[in-house]
């Protein structure tokens, strides 16, 4: 049995597994690694220092896969925000023809630079009206992020048992769950709820091929279904980080009457950050985290991941659930 499903057909892809965009992990190594595996590797646009070192690393992960892959290009205001649009150039120029997008409403002018060369866009949202807004604007795949999810899980708190039923009744596009999502329990539900397959990016970061040092991978193991923070929440920002040492001293900062982000800066800067998945060294940054990690108990493979994933959702529906209604399976 495999799972056929609208995302798997949209994408090319053998499984309806897909990875996440992430800051400083979505590399060729692992965005191949997941390729391979039949589901749909991500690379990250903005891990890359310039617009030239991305091409460079399509044409990195091209020589490691023959399979589907994507790139993520995120959009959100900074001081010194990135060329943009060479970056959406270098996406168009490597030939790669799926695209995750989130961020701010600007993001719109990149879907108009890309939708022309025939890419498939992928845009992440937290509320079922902006993904109805994408929709409208013709975005080809909606990624729906519950309350759960590691990074901005936006400001509605909408855990996923309800946000992606509530999208689904009212997205016409394919979309995917994101946020929560680990294992083959995971996989059934979502199809359950009416997705058509899952965006995991926790679980992926928790695997051999992913460029974290192990110390932070041990991290995902030990902290269980508690072990995040929301922060941020003080500026309508909210992010979910993993909890550690630093994302506490992060939270208590924070709880201070007129906290600023100054006040923690140097605490969750990106380069911390990156420091401390580089390094291992857990006084460092903070790193991303979601509630995923209570069912976080190894570090497989990709290819052991997504293997076990699609055969324990299997599993799920052939024996489980045809059992409760009376079927025999042969």
């Amino acid at each position: 049995m495999a799972f056929r499903t609208r995302i798997t057909d949209l994408l090319e892809i053998e499984h309806p597994i897909v990875q996440g965009g992430m800051q400083s992990v979505g590399v060729a190594e692992l965005a191949s690694a997941v390729s391979n595996a039949g589901g749909l590797g991500i690379l990250t646009a903005l891990t890359q220092p310039s617009p030239q070192a991305l091409r460079e690393e399509i044409a990195r992960c091209r020589s490691m896969t023959d399979k589907p892959f994507g790139v993520n290009l995120t959009v959100f205001p900074t001081i010194n925000s990135p060329d943009y649009n060479a970056y959406a150039d270098a996406i168009i120029d490597g030939g790669v023809k799926i695209v995750e997008t989130a961020g701010t409403p600007a993001v719109r002018e990149i879907w108009e630079r890309l939708k022309p060369h025939g890419i498939r866009i992928l845009h992440k949202c937290t509320a079922v009206r902006h993904a109805l807004s994408a929709e409208r604007a013709g975005c080809d795949v909606i990624s729906i992020d519950g309350f759960e999810c590691a990074g901005h899980p936006g400001e509605d708190d909408i855990p996923g048992l309800i946000l992606i039923p509530a999208a689904a009744d009212k997205v016409k596009i394919p979309m995917l769950a994101s946020g929560g999502f680990g294992d083959g329990r995971g996989l059934a539900a979502a199809l359950a709820l009416g997705a058509d397959g899952i965006n995991m990016g926790t679980r992926f970061c928790a695997t051999q091929e992913a460029p974290i040092h192990p110390n932070v991978k041990q991290a995902y193991i030990e902290n269980d279904e508690r072990g995040s923070f929301l922060i941020f929440r003080n500026f309508k920002n909210t992010a979910r980080v993993g909890r550690s040492p630093v994302s506490e001293e992060v939270v208590r900062r924070l709880a201070q009457p007129d906290a600023r982000f100054s006040d923690v800066q140097e605490l969750v800067a990106g380069t911390a950050g990156r420091e401390l998945l580089e390094t291992g060294d857990m006084t460092k940054g903070v790193f991303w985290a979601g509630m995923v990690q209570g069912l976080i108990h190894d570090i497989p493979t990709c290819e052991q991941l997504i293997s076990r994933i699609i055969a324990e959702a299997e599993a799920i529906v052939e024996q489980r659930l045809a059992a409760m209604l009376g079927i025999k399976v042969s």
